[in-house]
């Protein structure tokens, strides 16, 4: 697999606040790679010396095989970004952005086709100030791929809109990687993440504090599963607790919990239906990314 990406032992301090501290990692061509963290962990600061806005204190960065801060117009002209404070006069419109952002670049792409491919021609002269906060997504999706580029970074994309929105979103970013594009994710929705990524940097305290497929970041809590449901008046939860993977069983009135490994919710419904009960409830609850990334970071609030 190509690396596109390539960081080594990055190191960012402001004023002795030490921001990134020794942070390495590398991207695939092609993969959708998250970065998460809590408030002030350093990600967004790690992205900003990725691309070329910040100087490193320490380390190296190479982005398809170009130095940032050596060659940032070379650079410039083969990735594409939207960062999480973007923002547009808000009388412009919609083709007067794309059509100057395009003539930041020495190669573009028509941003014509842009406008029919992200749902925005009827919006081509609605001023900035007018598009919904999907529509300004898509705006600045849109921007970030007028050179074709080779790698997108997208920063906080999906703050502040609303579930619809959210989701509609998701199917864009997987759209930008199906046109062979590489994406690099920054975030703090764990669901997000999950969904899209292939890979997940978690970094807190200016580190990186863990690095694998959101299923392999799960599967290393090494967390039971817990299957619920409730049961007729009478039942008896002991008569569960023979049942294949079953650790334990809980019981609360009609309300039963069990906790167990493998296949568990097959074989409690195995179990039920020999006992002819068939519950209208009966659910899964596993753990998830945001498990990951509790356990990993603390659940202190931070500013």
């Amino acid at each position: 697999m190509t690396q596109v990406i390539e960081v080594r032992n990055l190191r960012k301090v402001y004023d002795r606040v030490t921001a990134v501290d020794d942070v390495s990692f590398s991207v695939d061509e092609g993969e959708i790679f998250g970065i998460i963290g809590p408030n002030g962990s350093g990600k967004t600061t790690t992205i900003e010396s990725v691309i070329g806005l910040r100087k490193p204190d320490g380390g190296s960065v190479a982005v398809l095989g170009l130095d940032p801060q050596t060659e940032p117009r070379k650079l410039g002209n083969r990735i594409g970004t939207q960062l999480q404070e973007a923002a547009l006069p808000e009388r412009m419109k919609v083709w007067e952005a794309l059509d100057l952002y395009a003539s930041f670049y020495e190669k573009t792409v028509p941003w014509e086709p842009l406008l029919e491919q992200w749902g925005l021609a009827e919006k081509r002269n609605t001023q900035f100030g007018g598009l919904s906060g999907g529509q300004k997504q898509r705006l600045f999706i849109s921007l970030a791929l007028l050179n074709d580029p080779q790698i997108v970074f997208l920063d906080e994309l999906t703050s502040g809109l609303d579930p619809q929105a959210r989701r509609a979103t998701w199917d864009l970013i997987r759209a930008i990687r199906e046109q062979g594009k590489t994406v690099v994710l920054i975030t703090h929705f764990m669901d997000e993440v999950e969904a899209l990524a292939d890979r997940v940097a978690v970094i807190d305290h200016g580190r990186v504090i863990a690095l694998d497929t959101p299923d392999g970041l799960i599967a290393s809590l090494n967390r039971e599963t817990k299957v619920l449901f409730s049961v007729p008046n009478g039942f008896q939860a002991a008569r569960l607790e023979n049942v294949s993977g079953v650790s334990a069983v809980n019981q609360y009135d009609r309300q039963i919990t069990v906790s167990g490994n493998g296949p568990l919710l097959a074989n409690v419904a195995a179990a039920l239906a020999q006992h002819n009960i068939a519950p209208a409830d009966l659910r899964v609850q596993q753990a998830n990314l945001e498990d990951v990334f509790l356990a990993l970071t603390g659940r202190t609030i931070r500013n």
